[in-house]
């Protein structure tokens, strides 16, 4: 990991690889596990479908193991909380979301998709009670509810909200953009963020009615366009990455109201780093003992680790890592949290660190999996 104040050259550095285990961690003889990978599928090196993936617990390699067509630009994954249904975006003109049935021991079974009545849905979050969907659409600058049947299939949407407003960029803010849409961990509220208006909106949904009804909204600083935001383990604070100006929030929460309140941007990059192109900052990870963040960075093709401080209120920039490919958009978690692995969409490739859960810091462990146009990673 490059620590801060390193050089951009020394950031260039690949990273050194461990096979070290530490306490806790899969053993080498664990069981191979399933992951999936999300890609474009109508641009020109492109998946054709879902991605089927194998990994080793013990050792971080990922294999691919096949794929699943007939799913249209799944370029977002989503694991419903009982771990038995995946929902994909299908991030298209006439936007939907496809359910997909999980089998232990056999293939995963499309069960159909539903429009989600806008254009370029980017993200999607199962409601903790399994009962609802909700997907953000990117163009239509809009967020869907769709029900959930006991099978795990979709209904017809029962709500599209649709945002107002734009920001100063006149390329990237013109009109509203959803990015993300996310429960609190209390799922009480549901938070939607826009990267084209610089605001986080926080809803109350009806779930007699399928309904999202609006309790606030809370400014970033204009330009910033906000995309993803994760919640520390307490529920009190939420660390909210800005794609635009390339900085990450600590935001302060309230999870009575649901009220977000955005402290001072930091960036996601050492102090002196010298960029070719301009830096984006995509995905955020917050560990499960809340003692880490973490953010991925494209174009500066790192992902950064940051130390929690006052119980979730501070971070600190521990250094950052090359993320073994060209531009990160993704990032997960495996279940134990010791691995992480990348998913980098330009170079065609996943990468898998190993994470140090005592420093917060990552070593890559294996050669990173060749895969058309990645564009999310799911391990389970």
């Amino acid at each position: 990991m490059i620590a801060p104040g390193s050089t951009a050259a020394a950031a260039q550095r690949p990273a050194h690889r461990s096979r070290a285990r530490q306490p806790g961690a899969p053993s080498e003889s664990a069981a191979p596990r399933p992951a999936f990978l999300g890609t474009y599928t109508s641009r020109p090196g492109g998946g054709a479908g879902l991605g089927l993936a194998s990994y080793r617990p013990g050792s971080g390699e990922i294999t691919v193991a096949g794929v699943l067509e007939g799913i249209a630009n799944p370029s977002y994954l989503a694991l419903s909380p009982s771990r038995r249904m995946l929902y994909a975006v299908n991030e298209q003109a006439e936007g939907a979301v496809t359910a997909v049935r999980l089998r232990a021991g056999g293939p995963p079974r499309v069960l159909g998709s539903r429009s989600t009545g806008g254009a370029d849905p980017c993200h999607l979050s199962v409601h903790p009670g399994e009962r609802f969907l909700l997907s953000a659409n990117y163009t239509g600058g809009s967020i869907a509810v769709h029900p959930i049947g006991r099978d795990g299939s979709l209904g017809a949407a029962t709500d599209v909200v649709r945002h107002q407003g734009s920001g100063p960029d006149p390329e990237r803010q013109g009109a509203p953009h959803a990015h993300m849409v996310i429960s609190d961990p209390a799922g009480r509220y549901v938070l939607a963020v826009d990267l084209g208006t610089d605001s986080v909106h926080t809803y109350w949904l009806d779930e007699r009615r399928g309904i999202l009804r609006e309790r606030g909204r809370a400014p970033t600083r204009p330009g910033a366009g906000p995309r993803h935001l994760a919640f520390h383990p307490s529920g009190e604070y939420a660390y909210l990455v800005n794609e635009l100006d390339n900085t990450l929030v600590v935001c302060g929460y309230q999870p009575g109201t649901g009220t977000l309140e955005p402290g001072t941007p930091q960036a996601t990059l050492p102090p002196g780093v010298r960029l070719g192109e301009r830096n984006y900052p995509a995905s955020v990870l917050v560990s499960a003992d809340g003692r880490f963040v973490y953010v991925s960075n494209r174009g500066h093709d790192s992902i950064a680790a940051f130390a929690v401080r006052r119980g979730g209120a501070g971070l600190r920039l521990l250094g950052v890592t090359p993320s073994g490919g060209a531009y990160p958009r993704h990032i997960a978690f495996d279940p134990t949290g010791t691995l992480l692995f990348a998913a980098n969409q330009k170079s065609g490739s996943v990468s898998t660190f190993r994470v140090d859960c005592r420093t917060g810091r990552l070593a890559r462990v294996e050669a990173a999996l060749a895969a058309p146009s990645p564009m999310c990673v799911l391990p389970l």
